[in-house]
């Protein structure tokens, strides 16, 4: 055994170099040399080798970026050199006084600047001992800040092991949100109807603050390292030093400049007001830094501000321009959105004459209507908005817009729940919906139809064989098999995925229908509550708010979706195809697990949280999510968080996965070592 543990231990080193040697030509060089489908299969062999022999876990592993579980809150850090704001120059006169107070207080002395673009996201620390990543945080006030380390560890541009052994190094760096991230961001949000961050800075701030690091994950920061602002062991001569030290440690180091003359700073801060708009990230100035360590330590510092650094700021980008019509775009959620056309006008480097509106509260709120004279710019410097109305250029002619009352795209009537700003298409067969709603219909936890991936969806509609999810069903043998890549065998497949998914349970046939706020839980509780989809197409909004779990806004949105004429005609296809709309009777009653309340806490090995949740449920048993004092059992995987605290502290008996195997009835596998 302790030969099968040193060999695992020998692979998982291995893997976990030639991993983080791919995170840093990825990440850092911009020079990718594997597919993802071989890093993805490296990850998975280090996250096996890791769960089977627990004591090879190590906290620079390149698994630990994945993100933990949500946390309770943020503690706080004290930061061993504290992280100073810099001083601000808006105008060139500005940038003249600080050139000529450096050289005042160093008299004599040739002076030469570093000029790096300011990256228009949030501070943070990263500190290292004996070269590992032990925390990074956020610069608070400056001597104090919050702890986000397991959030910073889900950014690959952060080395979670140094390429070089150093005992002590505490670096500063820029952790930013890519302009391509930040526009899908807001487009997912604005479907939603969540509130839009307002420019990528406060995007990623809010994403670093997450208390859960997989949506910090999800939202593919990217960071820059700038500066030390502690180490051992490093004898330094100037800031060129540091940013090629930085790189060679395997942190990304943006692009920069050296620059003595004054004029040449201020022609080349000119030149970068229009250059900035090329970035893949937004940029809101310029930082002028001393190059040499030793003036810098000599120019001190006031109780703000270093004496040898400057930020020049950015000019905001602003334009005047006309609204001369307001139209409405569906979104793949049935989102209704406003937009501005405008009279061309040149903005951050590109022409713009649409700008995005939101919603009706945003087009009330600032009184725009269409012939308005309107002031827009572009939200960190990449979506257009419309800033404010000029009222006093109005010529009476201007006419007030409201949202309309009927969708655009196929007649519907539209909703707008209470509590959201968004206005949205209920109609299940909406053109503009319908590819993103056959994905979802189709997909595993739903209808489950193997072989009708995206791809597939997008040629059949292409192909223009079918107007809603119920056509699905009529598809022929012949319609299918002049697809392109659709051969005779693949053809028969799909077929016959389509005439299985017929008999799927109620619940999943709930859940594909894709009403709003209507997943895969509510979706149990509604088809053992009504046992069939008649019976639930005619409740009342009271009496599905009386069901536990069921809220009012999952209730006013079925009662919705039931009542949409387009949907109640898809559902009568569905019916004359064949697809089951009735629940199952019921077995629980004599079922091993009947009348047993279970909460699932932590990652199981053997089992995703959905199968094991399916496997309680046709035992006859309760999957609840919180633990009280009618649970009966907690089953306990890693890092099984409060839910198993709480479970202690109530006597309940808590059940590893061995045990829970037992329990269900799943018969134990044999342990063996790494092959």
């Amino acid at each position: 055994m302790d030969h099968d543990i040193e060999r695992a231990k020998e692979r998982a080193e291995a893997l976990r170099k030639e991993i983080e040697d791919h995170n840093h030509r990825y990440y850092v060089m911009d020079n990718p040399t594997i597919a993802d489908a071989q890093y993805d299969k490296m990850i998975r062999e280090l996250e096996k080798l890791e769960k089977q022999y627990p004591s090879l876990a190590s906290p620079y592993s390149p698994t630990q970026r994945v993100g933990g579980q949500p946390r309770e809150g943020f503690s706080t850090v004290r930061h061993i050199s504290p992280m100073m704001s810099l001083a601000n120059a808006f105008e060139e006169y500005e940038l003249r006084d600080f050139d000529r107070r450096v050289r005042q207080a160093l008299p004599g002395e040739p002076v030469n600047y570093v000029i790096e673009p300011k990256i228009d996201g949030l501070a943070v620390s990263l500190y290292y001992e004996n070269s590992i990543l032990l925390r990074g945080a956020t610069r608070g006030d400056g001597e104090i800040g919050e702890d986000i380390s397991e959030n910073l560890k889900t950014i690959g541009s952060v080395p979670l092991r140094l390429r070089q052994v150093l005992p002590a190094l505490e670096v500063r760096g820029e952790a930013y949100m890519p302009k391509d991230s930040f526009a899908r961001l807001n487009e997912a949000r604005e479907e939603s109807g969540e509130p839009l961050f307002a420019n990528p800075r406060n995007a990623a701030a809010g994403t670093l603050r997450q208390l859960d690091p997989r949506v910090t994950a999800s939202r593919k920061l990217s960071l820059y390292t700038y500066d030390i602002g502690y180490s051992e062991g490093i004898d330094l001569q100037d800031h060129m030093g540091v940013l090629a030290l930085l790189k060679e440690l395997g942190f990304r180091v943006n692009d920069f400049t050296l620059l003595e003359d004054i004029d040449k700073i201020i022609e080349y801060c000119m030149d970068w007001q229009s250059q900035r708009f090329d970035l893949t990230y937004a940029a809101d100035g310029l930082v002028i830094k001393v190059n040499s360590l030793d003036q810098r330590r000599r120019l001190g510092a006031t109780t703000k501000s270093p004496r040898w650094a400057i930020a020049y700021k950015f000019p905001p980008e602003q334009a005047v321009t006309t609204v001369r019509n307001i139209t409405v775009r569906v979104g793949r959620t049935g989102a209704l959105t406003p937009t501005a056309e405008m009279d061309p006008v040149r903005l951050a480097g590109t022409t713009v004459s649409r700008a995005t509106l939101h919603n009706e509260d945003n087009i009330h709120d600032k009184d725009i209507r269409i012939g308005d004279r309107v002031l827009i710019q572009k939200a960190g410097d990449i979506i257009p908005e419309v800033v404010a109305v000029l009222p006093e250029e109005r010529k009476g002619t201007e006419k007030p817009w409201s949202m309309p009352t009927e969708c655009p795209s196929c007649g519907s009537r539209v909703v707008r729940v209470e509590g959201e700003s968004a206005v949205r298409c209920t109609n299940i067969a909406c053109p503009d919906k319908l590819w993103e709603g056959l994905i979802h219909f189709s997909s595993r936890h739903a209808m489950d139809i193997a072989g009708l991936g995206p791809a597939v969806l997008a040629q059949i509609l292409a192909a223009r064989l079918i107007r809603d999810p119920a056509d699905l069903y009529n598809l022929r043998y012949e319609d299918l098999v002049i697809i392109e890549r659709m051969g005779p065998k693949s053809a028969q497949n799909l077929l016959r995925a389509i005439e299985s998914s017929k008999k799927n349970s109620l619940s999943k046939l709930i859940f594909a229908l894709g009403i709003r706020h209507v997943g895969e839980r509510a979706a149990k509780i509604l088809a053992a509550h009504y046992g069939s989809l008649d019976n639930l197409m005619s409740v009342r909004e009271e009496d599905l708010e009386a069901i536990p779990e069921i809220g009012p806004k999952i209730a006013s949105s079925i009662v919705a979706f039931f009542e949409v004429p387009q949907n109640m005609r898809v559902i009568d296809k569905l019916v004359r195809a064949g697809v089951n709309t009735r629940a199952e009777k019921s077995s629980r009653g004599a079922g091993p697990l009947a009348g047993k309340v279970f909460v699932l806490t932590g990652a199981l090995e053997g089992f995703s949280r959905q199968e094991a949740q399916e496997l309680v449920e046709s035992l006859g048993g309760k999957v609840s999510s919180s633990v009280s004092r009618s649970t009966d059992y907690v089953v306990a995987g890693e890092d099984p968080g409060s839910k198993y605290d709480k479970a202690i502290s109530l006597g309940i008996p808590i059940l590893d996965e061995g045990e829970f195997k037992a329990l269900t009835g799943i018969p134990q596998a044999t342990e063996a070592g790494p092959k």
